[in-house]
């Protein structure tokens, strides 16, 4: 399995097509959940992806937000569910943010049912549950180590 770390103005059109592809396909399809799922934060964030056999088996973008770190958009492709994807998807992100943004906070909006999940890597829930996009959501905060 191959992690591609890449900028928005190094992605080629073909890997932001089938990055977007995707997102689409689990955010609003699978979710089914109509929103904006292409943002003006493409253009800002680091895209991290695993990919295998040149299809994209997990997918998330990271965000500087000045005084804290951001996540988000996490996905496994449905294909490879199952497998500790997604274990291995987040630890990328937080080696990468690790290294990218040394001693930040990262905050991130996780969705309710991937609370546990969250909380496995150090993650505190710091908010009430809210809707966003009518799915429940927590905010959820990590101190630096």
């Amino acid at each position: 399995m191959i992690t591609y770390k890449k900028e928005f103005s190094e992605l080629t059109t073909k890997e932001f097509y089938e990055i977007a592809k995707l997102r689409v396909s689990v955010f609003v399809v699978e979710q089914n959940c109509p929103y904006q799922e292409i943002d003006e934060e493409d253009e800002t964030a680091l895209h991290l992806w695993l990919e295998e056999e040149n299809e994209i088996v997990g997918y998330a973008r990271i965000m500087d937000n000045k005084e804290t770190a951001s996540f988000g958009r996490v996905l496994v492709n449905p294909k490879y569910r199952g497998q500790g994807l997604g274990r291995t998807l987040v630890d990328e992100v937080l080696s990468e943010i690790a290294q990218r943004y040394p001693n930040k906070t990262i905050l991130i909006g996780g969705q309710a049912y991937l609370k546990e999940f969250y909380e496995s890597f150090g993650f505190q829930t710091i908010s009430d549950i809210y809707l966003e996009d009518d799915i429940p959501h927590y905010q959820m905060e990590r101190l630096p180590d």
